[in-house]
């Protein structure tokens, strides 16, 4: 009986170290697992959708587009609230978040306004990122009373572009340049319609996604892709 004791414990004792090398060769195996999942699967992924790829659809024939292909916003210039010259021409080679909205908006704009505020801060210092407010109500709106309201959101007159333009222009390029419904109030406020969306537009012209401006993790969303879109990971 003591001998057979004897061989169950040296039975047991070898179980027990075969056990605790496979444990060491498990922990051992950790780094070298976690290494081969960040060479594999570590890279980047996150894509930021191009929209419009195939063209935008034109149900009632409002915008005449020119083909089915991809779309890019359409050439534009408008002044802005130091009376100088903006357009489609300064969207060349940069990242450009716009808006459309009027000063008198007595909703979303001073929301949109101010969350705009913290878009224009986290890239005070990208030369290649811009914004651009366009007014839907231009008769009201004149460069003067732009400049107030831009001065009212601390807007760099470098960064950010508050534009004036010919109403029938203004709203043609809101509906069919950004694809974004717009309806003229007439002069008054309250009837004005238009999308509190902010529509990021790669340096191509290229529309790259739509985010609500009264929104705040929206326009997080939208700071977080526009970074991506600079370091070209899209």
């Amino acid at each position: 009986m003591l001998s057979t004791y004897f061989f169950v414990c040296i039975g047991n004792m070898k179980m027990i170290r075969v056990l605790q090398g496979l444990v060491l060769v498990c922990i051992l195996m950790v780094p070298v697992l976690i290494i081969l999942f960040l060479r594999n699967f570590g890279e980047n992924t996150y894509e930021i959708p191009i929209l419009y790829e195939n063209g935008v659809e034109d149900p009632f024939g409002d915008c005449n587009y020119q083909n089915e292909g991809q779309h890019y916003i359409p050439d534009f210039s408008f002044v802005n609230q130091d009376s100088a010259i903006v357009g489609r021409d300064e969207m060349k080679g940069k990242v450009t978040i716009v808006d459309f909205f009027f000063t008198s908006c007595p909703s979303i704009c001073p929301v949109m306004s101010l969350e705009l505020e913290r878009v224009q801060d986290a890239f005070r210092n990208e030369e290649t990122v811009q914004l651009y407010s366009i007014s839907i109500d231009p008769d009201y709106d004149t460069p003067e009373r732009l400049k107030d309201y831009a001065t009212l959101h601390q807007a760099n007159p470098e960064k950010w572009h508050f534009l004036n333009g010919p109403k029938a222009e203004v709203y043609e390029l809101a509906r069919c340049g950004f694809v974004l419904p717009t309806i003229d109030g007439k002069g008054v406020p309250e009837d004005f319609i238009h999308s509190d969306k902010l529509a990021l537009i790669d340096t191509e012209g290229r529309i790259r996604g739509y985010y609500s401006g009264t929104n705040r993790e929206d326009v997080d969303l939208l700071i977080l892709e526009t970074k991506i879109l600079l370091h070209g990971k899209d």
